[in-house]
């Protein structure tokens, strides 16, 4: 077992994690033809609002509330209504999704108070939906945020139903890109199911070019799916971050729920296709037999590179878990980990020490490492230390695709496990003319065959 530590020092020196208010933003981000907003200042969602448009490269719809240094102190309904207004009459949202930052937590605002009001106030929005999420920054990380406005969501708008068949819930957590909920939908889909997929990034951050612009969200779960979550027979949560609310949907509804701690490597695809198969009572369909056979044999040739490789790795709790295992079961030490916030999956990490901290702190640890895993921010580190880097999370704005990579899954594992291994190939001795000339018995270079080769 780990031993988790907190390093408790004045300030963060190279930031590691994100805020809850950014994680929740994102899981909004999910829905169809939302609006997220945070209840906080303007730099605060300008902040948000550029990670987002350097990570995934797309319009990012995101407003604010615009507190300032009077309202902040007098209270902040005016802004949180005159904001709903706005956004309701330009944007005309299906759905407008609130966060805290803390500056407004700090001051203590009702926003859930707030809202009755203005609903109260203005019967024109009495079809616009509206949640507040508690998100203050000073606290948790950006996959607390995520789970929080998730959870709040299902609380608000899912509602119990009769029974569909076939249909099933997969909660999809923070450290899935787009790519990933696309293959998990593929893989679903392919046992029969039709999946609601809550928050639903491949729809609305998946990079794809619309017919006409939108000043909310181009796609998502939509309103109607969330309210017919209680209409499943089951609930698949990808993440133990998701399990509050996967646990909040069956007590709202009674759909019962299995949380997957990760679907990457063998081990993780594994439990997923025998979760379908049973769920749905069909086998496991050819093509992914196909490809969990290609992944033991990427495998067994991907580990002799693997062996024995010092791994530092900073990421998100549940992201760490997916790829840490993956690489400790490949034969690579976990020697440097570093995350953002406490998750009771740490301690079961395949490492001496998990570290709550910051890339300062990982840093420390990562000397005489083989690869360096964590975000962009990681990329000073990596050339410091001379260390092959392997971009994962969020953000990543100096390389393309970020939405697009996908580490779930056979298929997934498998391309990752090629990604990092020709990374350790690249790293090793290119051999010179002198490596590859015959020798004799006793090591010398054989001038005979030298000459012949000149020749």
């Amino acid at each position: 077992m780990a031993k988790v530590t907190t390093v408790k020092k004045a300030c963060a020196v190279n930031p590691l994690k994100m805020s809850q208010p950014i994680g929740a933003a994102l899981a909004f981000m999910g829905v169809a033809n939302s609006m997220p907003t945070l209840h906080g200042s303007q730099g605060c969602t300008a902040f948000g609002l550029v990670l987002f448009v350097r990570h995934f490269k797309e319009a990012i719809p995101m407003q604010t509330t615009a507190m300032n240094e009077a309202t902040t102190i007098m209270g902040g309904f005016d802004n949180v209504e005159q904001a709903i207004l706005n956004i309701h009459k330009r944007a005309n949202p299906a759905f407008i999704g609130i966060a805290s930052t803390g500056l407004t937590e700090t001051k203590g605002d009702d926003v859930d108070g707030y809202l009755a009001l203005v609903r109260k106030k203005h019967p024109e929005l009495e079809n616009l939906a509206m949640v507040y999420v508690s998100t203050p920054d000073y606290v948790g990380a950006f996959q607390d945020g995520w789970a929080k406005a998730v959870e709040k969501m299902i609380r608000e708008l899912a509602e119990p139903g009769p029974l569909v068949s076939h249909q099933i819930n997969v909660l999809a957590g923070s450290h899935l890109t787009p790519g990933d909920i696309e293959e998990l939908r593929e893989i679903v889909e392919a046992f029969g199911f039709r999946p609601i997929i809550f928050p639903d990034l491949s729809g609305s951050l998946d990079g794809h070019v619309p017919d006409n612009f939108s000043p909310t969200t181009l796609g998502g779960t939509t309103l109607e799916d969330i309210r017919r979550l209680g209409s499943s027979q089951f609930t698949l949560a990808i993440g133990e971050h998701m399990r509050a609310a996967a646990q909040a949907l069956q007590e709202k509804t009674g759909v019962g729920f299995e949380v997957l701690d990760s679907v990457t490597g063998l081990a993780g695809g594994d439990r997923l296709m025998t979760l379908l198969s049973q769920t749905s009572g069909r086998p496991v369909p050819n093509k992914f037999r196909r490809q969990r056979s290609q992944l033991v044999d990427a495998m067994l040739d991907a580990h002799f590179h693997f062996g024995g490789k010092k791994i530092a790795i900073g990421a998100e709790p549940d992201l760490l878990w997916a790829i840490g295992n993956l690489f400790a079961g490949m034969g690579s030490k976990l020697t440097a980990v570093l995350t953002t916030t406490q998750s009771p999956l740490l301690e079961k990490l395949p490492a001496e020490e998990v570290c709550i901290g910051d890339l300062e702190d990982m840093e420390e640890r990562a000397a005489g490492c083989d690869l360096l895993i964590t975000h962009s921010h990681g990329r000073q580190m990596a050339e410091r230390l001379d260390l092959p880097f392997l971009r994962m999370g969020i953000p990543m704005f100096d390389r393309l695709g970020a939405a697009h990579q996908v580490s779930v899954g056979y298929r997934g594992t498998r391309d990752l496990l090629f990604q990092v291994a020709n990374m350790f190939m690249a790293q090793a001795h290119e051999p010179g003319p002198a490596d590859w000339m015959p020798q004799n018995e006793e090591g010398a270079s054989c001038g005979s065959c030298a000459s012949a080769a000149a020749h």
